[in-house]
């Protein structure tokens, strides 16, 4: 597995009408009602070549998307952009482990506003406004609410790995050759055996000294580690927030 992170990037909204779904898999779709002849479909359709648990997941996206479409009445050409919109949305999701929500969003806006305004050849109004409100509401609630989600699932975990370098101060490296002297001087006089069990102490108390240096040092580190993700984790929720909130004042507001 490649240890290297993929930082997010730019992303730059395009049309996206037959993109995926040409207009014969959009006429094999509506023939198919069951669940698993929907499946099927669109497995083959969208080239799903996924384990379990990320096959099952992505295509129950696709398969409420398709029937979104249906309960709304839209036109083959609609449910192929919609389709296309949603998987282009997840890509960018899942195209790093890092937190890139807002840029997703602000995506998935440019995405629809792509498809709801007559300004060829840079969009097309395939959307009209209700119907694009109404679109905006289903990605925001079926995907965008879950992002996260998806991501855990179809990114790989991050994992943290701290390496600690340690650097002996001048006065323990002065205190260590005072001690090295006295020990060369004592061990002039003594015999073997007594020689043996001072080194054989002196060895454990460096090993004691150092343990309990390094255990001080990863305290030090874990707390700062920990306290950098609390204030991220808070960082992320009022990022959402301001993203959630003007949305539900504006429904609200229609109502």
């Amino acid at each position: 597995m490649d240890p290297r992170i993929t930082v997010p990037c730019a992303l730059k909204a395009k049309v996206m009408l037959w993109t995926d779904v040409s207009y014969h898999d959009m006429e094999e779709i509506d023939k198919v009602h069951s669940m698993p002849d929907l499946e099927r479909v669109l497995c083959s359709v969208l080239r799903i070549d996924l384990a379990e648990p990320k096959r099952g997941v992505l295509l129950e996206l696709f398969v409420q998307t398709v029937l979104f479409c249906r309960e709304n009445h839209f036109k083959k050409e609609q449910t192929s952009a919609l389709l296309s919109i949603i998987k282009s949305i997840h890509e960018a999701n899942i195209e790093t482990p890092l937190n890139n929500m807002k840029q997703c969003f602000k995506y998935s806006n440019e995405l629809l506003l792509r498809h709801s305004v007559r300004r060829p050849p840079f969009s097309i109004s395939l959307f009209n406004s209700t119907e694009a409100d109404c679109v905006l509401k289903y990605i925001h609630h079926s995907y965008m609410r879950h992002c996260k989600l998806y991501k855990y699932i179809f990114t790989p975990q991050v994992k943290l790995d701290m390496t600690f370098t340690y650097n002996e101060t001048e006065g323990h490296e002065d205190s260590s050759d005072s001690d090295e002297a006295a020990q060369e001087t004592d061990n002039a006089a003594a015999t073997p055996e007594t020689s043996n069990r001072d080194q054989e102490e002196a060895a454990v108390g460096h090993k004691s000294e150092l343990r309990a240096l390094i255990e001080k040092e990863v305290r030090e580190q874990m707390t700062l580690a920990s306290r950098q993700l609390d204030e991220r984790m808070k960082e992320i929720a009022n990022q959402h927030k301001k993203t959630v909130d003007p949305l539900q004042s504006a429904h609200k507001a229609k109502k």
